[in-house]
């Protein structure tokens, strides 16, 4: 008989989908703000050079475009997440809403006499009724989060399509920033400067010296005139900012692949990413060094060094006063041509893996000519 209908099945599909959901993931959310916030740092980089402070602006704007960068990245992983739970959830409970919609097909297309009527007589017809009447709302608030869901999967595939072609048009920006910053620090010449060790003295004890730690304690021991800037650089442990954007990959101490431990700390960093002065510092060296690529050796106090190592390029001369946040130089490694830079940026951030972090810089901070733990020194890698 057409209006025996299968009340239990549809009843339980009914109340497993309107059981309370967790709260819905801020997915979409972080990821349309990460991206406008990067458009934002894009039209900063375009802007740069109508500042009077061109360096400045340029340092500023390219390290907003690097953390733009890494918010979005996030931003993109957690999308692609909660994109997948979306779509299994979906897949999950097929069932459970094939059952449902069959079940409320079949009432609607029963005569209006027929779907009142139950084989069981009139009692077990008003229970069938009562039961509906609390079946009809479950499916209404079922069907309103699935819609949500279905907006919050739309909302995720725009960011993500969108991101392709403004992270092209912002790598094209923050190449043409870097090379601009590059030849604005060339051509600067008010900066202060200070009188420091014998140019000759300096270069034979990089010829003397066959390692970094050889060199870094021969130069701490090297006198200046006047020392370097004055400032509670002691004061500032734990609280430092990092010099580059990127990802701690061995702390003091851990051995590498090689079995290799050093006193220094190993970040991961996209390639050319820009290296900055966590504090106001003397330049003491910059320049290859054998096995290191480029070292930047600066002096944030007296009686202390802050050595960064594996550079592509470094900025200034032995003997610059900087102020913190200014550029030291750029990683080394190549980017991928703005039209392939989008697509490949999306598939790294939602497969999770990669970040496209394959160049390392090398940290140090040495009090005297001893090395002491750097993660203690700045905010990003103080131990808890």
């Amino acid at each position: 008989m057409r209006s025996r209908l299968r009340l239990g099945p549809i009843l339980a599909a009914a109340l497993a989908l309107a059981a309370p959901a967790a709260a819905r993931d801020s997915a979409a959310e972080t990821a349309r703000r990460a991206a406008e916030d990067l458009r934002g740092a894009i039209l900063a980089l375009e802007t740069a050079e109508g500042r009077s402070d061109r360096i400045g602006a340029l340092t500023e704007t390219i390290r907003a475009y690097e953390a733009g960068l890494g918010a979005l990245r996030d931003g993109l992983r957690r999308a692609a997440i909660r994109e997948a739970e979306i779509a299994a959830e979906f897949q999950g409970r097929q069932a459970g809403l094939e059952a449902l919609l069959a079940g409320m097909v079949a009432v609607g297309r029963a005569p209006a006499p027929v779907a009142f009527l139950h084989p069981d007589g009139p009692e077990a017809a008003v229970r069938a009724a009562l039961v509906m009447g609390e079946v009809t709302p479950a499916v209404r608030a079922e069907a309103a989060r699935l819609g949500a869901q279905l907006e919050e999967v739309a909302t995720l595939r725009a960011v993500q399509a969108g991101a392709v072609e403004m992270l092209a048009r912002g790598l094209t920006a923050a190449q043409e920033a870097r090379g601009a910053l590059s030849q604005a620090i060339q051509n600067r010449t008010d900066l202060p400067r200070r009188f420091l060790d014998d140019p000759e003295e300096l270069g034979q004890l990089l010829q003397d010296s066959d390692t970094l730690d050889a060199f870094a304690v021969g130069l701490a021991t090297m006198e200046t005139d006047i020392g370097a800037p004055m400032a509670d650089f002691a004061g500032a442990k734990g609280s430092l900012p990092m010099p580059v954007i990127g990802t701690l990959l061995r702390r003091p101490g851990e051995a590498d692949a090689a079995g290799i431990r050093r006193p220094g700390m190993l970040v991961a960093t996209r390639p050319v990413a820009l290296v900055t002065a966590p504090w106001p510092a003397t330049i003491r060296y910059r320049g290859p060094l054998a096995g290191y690529e480029n070292v930047m050796i600066a002096e944030p106090a007296e009686g202390y060094l802050l050595v960064l190592a594996g550079l592509g390029q470094v900025y200034g001369d032995p003997g610059d006063i900087v102020p913190a946040g200014a550029a030291l130089g750029v990683m080394g490694g190549a980017e991928p041509a703005p039209e392939d830079f989008g697509a490949a940026f999306l598939a790294e951030a939602k497969d999770g893996g990669g970040a496209g972090r394959g160049e390392t810089l090398y940290i140090e901070i040495r009090e005297g000519a001893e090395p002491v733990d750097p993660t203690e020194w700045f905010a990003a890698t103080r131990p808890n």
